[in-house]
């Protein structure tokens, strides 16, 4: 094609219209002569103001200056001849711009493959991720749970393995017919902050009540299961067609803990996670040959996956006195062991364990409604990732044998040291003694309980009910009138909303009140709400006591104890333990 064909717009390579802004010293792209771009440097002016093109040798024509603004033509074809511009040398930088021009289409090209690499990318994780959400089983439990997350608050998740038999190679293990009873049972409580954890274990032969039940019926209507009394706590579930959510709600009679959410898994969980991750290395202090459970372990370390590792947490006669309480011990070593594995680089930096491990997780789950989809699971498990392991205790319920059997079989919870434990787990207290940062609203929730007091006759009180049991705002009333002196005080019902925690409001010039009340009532600093007063009956300023779900009677103190008491066991996450 000749020149003046090669010039018109629609012939002309995109990439051959990059020209050079001399006012930047950048290249532009500029696709349409509508708004031209010289390539060509202005001419240079003279001391007198011309153009140093303009002077020309006696006796020849002055040769006519382009137009400063005017688009330079189109480059050469490849293999056409060079014709440098009319009264100008060829420049030495063209072959760069030549080259620019190259590697700005390269750019182009580069620029649109990954895209589209992206694009597919995205597309593929998506649908990635609705084939793993088809793998997980869910469970509504109704009221029994939260119906979402929160990244910014504490969480409880029950964690459930049950006896039920699915599967091949399973014959050996648990009840032969049991309709899947919850056989292993870990309260886990992650601290707001996530400065700790707590995972308690509650043995499946503990003796407790079992709350009535509301369950979802699968045409969905609702049905209540009638509680009972005085039974072993694994019958919280399958017993009656009962399903998590009882026992979710078992739980929270037992500890006065609710569980957020649970979390179920059977025996084939067991072997399908360890295989995922290449197996879980445990500790053993003595050889174990077991019979029953076919567990062949020399003393010291072991990595066992699949069916040996099911062998492992379900062997209990080669441990302790052979009882479930030893086997809960073997089991929180395990699952410490597991969640090391899970977070090591040799799992998270392989492709291939990740891809298998969301597999296996994703099949071997029962969840609950709340975080069914695993966006919301991923979550879980990225805020409990953020608790430091030495600060992840383990620990077992604490308990008696039961004083109504002459054969043991079965335990009661050991109230002495079960309180103070369930008052440390709500306050997000650790068990264990790890340096944590200081925070600085725990700072100024201790100081202000810090300064001077008033007289209790000098409090000026209005208490309200804001979720504590029905009678308690009452009840505080005569306590603190008839046993504490507080005689200015009254009593206005319920409050307009409900609170999980007891507050104490009050306005600056109130501290000394509030510090004294909160001192009678075993407040903790962080029930002290600097704010406003309100007018009393009479028309004077009075502090709000409003009383929460944390409630417990008048003058039982809210404040929970700062270290674990004494006997309890406990080991954490980020120790190897043999088991004996």
């Amino acid at each position: 094609m000749d020149a003046q064909g090669r010039g018109r717009a629609d012939d002309i390579d995109p990439a051959d219209q990059w020209v050079l802004n001399p006012t930047t010293g950048e290249y532009e792209l500029r696709l349409t002569p509508s708004a031209p771009q010289s390539g060509v440097p202005r001419p240079r002016r003279t001391s007198s103001g011309g153009s140093a093109r303009t002077r020309t040798a006696p006796g020849r024509e002055p040769r006519e200056s382009p137009a400063p603004d005017t688009v330079p033509g189109p480059r050469r074809r490849r293999g056409a001849p060079a014709e440098p511009p009319p009264g100008r040398r060829r420049s030495r930088t063209q072959p760069k711009k030549a080259n620019k021009s190259k590697a700005k289409k390269i750019l182009l090209w580069t620029g649109g493959t990954m895209a589209f690499v992206l694009v597919a990318v995205s597309a593929a994780a998506y649908l990635y991720l609705k084939h793993l959400e088809g793998n997980v089983n869910t469970t509504d439990v109704g009221s029994a749970g939260k119906n979402g997350f929160s990244k910014d608050e504490a969480f409880n998740i029950l964690i459930i393995g049950t006896d039920k038999r699915t599967g091949a190679g399973n014959e050996g293990y648990g009840d032969k017919n049991s309709v899947g009873h919850a056989d292993t049972n870990i309260l886990l409580h992650v601290a707001k902050d996530r400065s700790n954890a707590t995972a308690l274990s509650i043995p499946r032969d503990l003796i407790t009540d079992i709350p009535d039940c509301p369950v979802k019926q699968a045409d969905g209507t609702e049905k209540v299961i009638s509680g009972t009394d005085g039974v072993r706590f694994n019958t919280s579930l399958g017993q009656n067609d009962r399903n998590a959510g009882c026992t979710m709600l078992t739980v929270k009679e037992l500890t006065g803990i609710a569980p957020d959410h649970f979390m179920m898994a059977d025996f084939n969980a067991v072997k399908t996670l360890t295989t995922a991750v290449g197996g879980v290395e445990v500790c053993v202090a003595h050889a174990v040959d077991d019979k029953e459970s076919h567990l062949k372990l020399p003393a010291g370390k072991s990595t066992v996956k699949g069916e040996q590792a099911l062998a492992f947490v379900r062997t209990r006669h080669s441990f302790g006195n052979e009882g479930d309480l030893d086997r809960i011990k073997v089991q929180q070593q395990f699952l410490g062991s597991l969640m090391r594995k899970m977070a090591s680089s040799d799992t998270l930096t392989s492709p291939t364990k990740l891809y298998k491990l969301a597999e296996a997780a994703t099949k071997a789950l029962t969840v609950d409604t709340g975080i069914g989809k695993v966006s919301t699971l991923k979550d879980v498990a990225l805020e409990l990732k953020k608790v430091p392991p030495k600060n992840i205790t383990f620990t077992t319920l604490p308990v008696l044998d039961n004083p109504a059997e002459k054969v043991k079989a079965t335990v009661v919870v050991n109230p002495a040291q079960a309180d103070p434990l369930f008052e440390m787990i709500k306050s997000d207290t650790s068990l264990t003694e790890v340096k944590q940062k200081e925070k600085k609203e725990k700072a100024e929730d201790t100081a202000r309980l810090k300064g001077s007091q008033s007289a209790a006759s000098d409090i000026r009180v209005d208490i309200y009910n804001g979720g504590a049991v029905a009678g308690s705002a009452q009840e505080t009333l005569n306590w603190l009138q008839n046993d504490e002196g507080v005689l200015k005080s009254s009593q206005l019902g319920n409050a307009d909303e409900t609170l999980s925690k007891t507050t104490l409001e009050y306005s600056p010039d109130q501290a000394d009140q509030a510090r004294k009340l909160a001192d009678l009532m075993g407040l903790p600093g962080s029930a002290l709400k600097p704010g406003k007063s309100e007018k009393n009956a009479q028309g004077l300023p009075a502090i709000v006591l409003t009383l929460g779900k944390d409630f417990k009677g008048a003058g039982v103190p809210l404040t929970a104890p700062s270290k674990a008491p004494e006997g309890i066991q406990k080991s954490t996450a980020d120790k190897q333990e043999c088991a004996s």
